[in-house]
């Protein structure tokens, strides 16, 4: 795995995820051996498309604020009562914010939500591009009050 993927990842709290033709959303996260996983569904964050998915883009920001690093996931689900889970699974609701009662919220989501485990495929780290992926600000254009 790049070294760069594990750095950024291991200090994320947040990573926007692209998948399939979808443009990149922003979920919360947890970085754990080696992979990136997102707890999704109903009472949770929304990740379209996450859930049946076998592969997706995650990128995520330094300490600036831009993007750092951007890189090919292979995507898979954390079954509920697996061993991965019973890991995984606490670790994620003790990072989630406003949870009152961990043991609780896991059980929940093995009812109602996906934990999805994003591994690197490779360690080819995708380019980033040269200019700015911000979105160009909106011009109003309307009528100018109170001026003759």
């Amino acid at each position: 795995m790049h070294p760069l993927i594990t750095e950024a990842m291991k200090k994320a709290a947040v990573a926007w995820l692209g998948v399939g033709n979808r443009p990149a959303y922003p979920v919360w996260c947890l970085w754990s051996d080696g992979a990136l996983y997102v707890v999704s569904g109903p009472g949770e964050q929304p990740a379209p498309g996450l859930a049946g998915a076998t592969t997706a883009m995650v990128h995520a920001r330094g300490d600036h604020g831009g993007q750092i690093v951007a890189w090919e996931a292979g995507v898979e689900r954390v079954p509920p009562g697996s061993e991965q889970w019973s890991a995984v699974a606490p670790q994620l609701a003790a990072k989630r914010l406003n949870s009152a009662a961990t043991g609780e919220l896991v059980s929940r989501w093995a009812d109602t939500a996906v934990v999805s485990r994003l591994v690197p495929s490779s360690d080819r780290l995708i380019d980033l591009p040269d200019g700015s992926l911000a979105t160009p600000p909106r011009l109003r254009m309307g009528p100018r009050i109170g001026r003759s």
